[in-house]
């Protein structure tokens, strides 16, 4: 039954339409693109234009740049993304009107009481893994609804209106809203220490939400969790619903084994009693956190009847999710041939993950990592974590911390990181203050055959895209002076016990 059909604008009689302030965020335009085509009358505002906002234009949305408040004038209810605060006059002039106010993932869960909805919770991995989930699905002939928080590839979009009964959506922690979702099915791919002020730095509160969430799903519904997660792994006993475990874990319900990467490809070996035999994998995506990912969709497709051959086919197709990996061989000013990786990793624990997969994958090339820390919150809540993974790196350009928001903190900035990271004197790094610095400063540390990673959450998302262009503009300039740069030790040991970076209290479950 096409139960997704039941929630159209012409069946929900008075709330017809709708007004998305931050439209242009990776949630907010998902849901937008959503309630758009289930026939709502959708507008909505940002501060700035975007390949997102047009391509909501494209599809008939109605997108004003900046914030106004006669812009709600004609709207039935608002949604707000957490991004934006009570003096947006938007939101001023919507509760002068008495309009609903409703928050982003309060419009999710209303969407997916009508679907059986799969929620993918967990600090790091939940973008990964719900477009593998996606798409195993799709390859399924299951056609599930989707939201994800970046752009699948393969869709080329972050959201699309399936035609079944299957709604697939990440599910946010980083403001607890993840607990509007009431789904069918649950997974946590790992719990670590981020957005740590909205659970009054206790730690503790963060692991009891992620409990609470579990159960919020229904007497016979499903948590899928990752058992490679040292806190995820110590939640199973106290959750009161079916539990599917997974991860490399000898004792996980669907694990993986004989783990092998070559560059952006790695092969794994899966065992669970649901298979009739191991089945074979080839992920078409790099890392180890990857092949964490692919379980848990693994976990979830098998629970809902797709089958091995196009569970294994959907995974060696995979063509990715934007700024997630995304790797393209560039030559810079001078004619150097590098391998250029954008990504959106802005966690330790996300960087040190993509860092692995790059040693990993290119074991003999050097890597000149470019980073934009991103909240200074995080930044002084991770700061010791952040020093030891950059330092990991060939070669650093580090950028000033990208604010999102908030107001800088002594001691949690980027010149604070870079005088940390000299004092461990494994490299010299070298400060951008702005992001645009970054194409004249980076040519200096560069070599033939380097592999360069961006990684960010900030406006350091567009770099990438820029550089070859910006490159060819540049002149070809001389090395820096080498100044104590030394190899870095490798970032994981790879033996069979343990492969988490020895500055990480927990397991490496999947993220990114």
């Amino acid at each position: 039954m096409n139960t997704h059909f039941e929630h159209t604008a012409e069946r929900m009689g008075r709330i017809r339409r709708l007004h998305f302030i931050g439209i242009g965020g990776a949630g907010m335009s998902g849901i937008a693109e959503l309630m758009a085509n289930l026939g709502y009358q959708v507008s909505g505002s940002d501060m700035r234009e975007s390949d997102t906002t047009r391509r909501l234009t494209a599809l008939g949305v109605t997108v004003f740049i900046g914030h106004r408040a006669e812009q709600v004038a004609a709207t039935d209810a608002v949604v707000v993304s957490t991004a934006i605060d009570e003096t947006n006059p938007e939101i001023a002039a919507a509760r002068a009107a008495r309009l609903p106010i409703v928050r982003r993932a309060e419009m999710l869960a209303e969407l997916m009481r009508f679907y059986y909805g799969v929620a993918v919770a967990g600090t790091h991995g939940k973008t990964t893994t719900t477009s593998l989930v996606a798409s195993i699905l799709a390859e399924g002939g299951l056609d599930p609804t989707f939201v994800i928080g970046g752009r699948l590839t393969s869709a080329g979009a972050n959201a699309k209106l399936g035609t079944s009964k299957y709604l697939v959506a990440e599910a946010d922690e980083s403001d607890a809203s993840f607990l509007y979702l009431q789904p069918m099915i649950s997974v946590v791919t790992n719990i670590d220490a981020d957005h740590m002020r909205t659970y009054g730095n206790d730690f503790n509160r963060l692991r009891s939400t992620f409990m609470e969430f579990l159960h919020h799903l229904p007497f016979y519904g499903l948590a899928v969790l990752c058992l490679d997660d040292d806190e995820v792994r110590a939640l199973v006993p106290m959750v009161g619903r079916a539990v599917r475990t997974y991860g490399t874990h000898p004792d996980a319900d669907v694990r993986a084994t004989d783990l092998r990467q070559h560059e952006m490809q790695t092969r794994f070996v899966v065992h669970s009693a649901q298979l009739a035999a191991p089945l074979e994998i080839t992920l078409n995506l790099p890392g180890r956190h990857n092949v964490l990912n692919a379980l848990a969709a693994i976990c979830i497709a098998l629970e809902l009847g797709v089958s091995e051959a196009a569970i294994a086919r959907a995974l060696t197709q995979f063509e990715g999710v934007g700024r997630r990996f995304v790797a393209s061989a560039i030559t810079d000013a001078a004619g150097r041939e590098l391998l250029l990786i954008d990504d959106y990793g802005h966690h330790p624990r996300e960087v040190a993950a993509t860092i692995a997969a790059i040693r990993a994958g290119w074991p003999q090339r050097r890597l000149v990592l470019v980073f934009q820390p991103h909240r200074f919150s995080r930044t002084q809540e991770q700061f010791e974590d952040f020093v030891a993974v950059l330092s990991t790196a060939d070669a650093l350009v580090l950028c000033e911390v990208y604010p999102a928001g908030e107001a800088p903190i002594a001691g949690a900035d980027g010149r604070a990181l870079i005088r940390a990271i000299r004092m461990r004197g494994a490299l010299e790094p070298v400060f951008a203050q702005q992001v645009s610095e970054v194409p004249e400063l980076l040519p200096h540390l560069l070599q033939s055959g380097d592999i360069v990673l961006i990684s960010g959450a900030g406006d350091i998302g567009a770099l990438a895209a820029r550089l070859p262009q910006q490159w060819s503009e540049i002149p070809p300039s001389p090395p820096f002076p080498k100044g104590g740069e030394s190899p870095p030790a490798p970032l994981f040991q790879r033996g069979e016990g343990d492969e988490k970076p020895p500055f990480f209290k927990g397991g490496l479950g999947g993220f990114v």
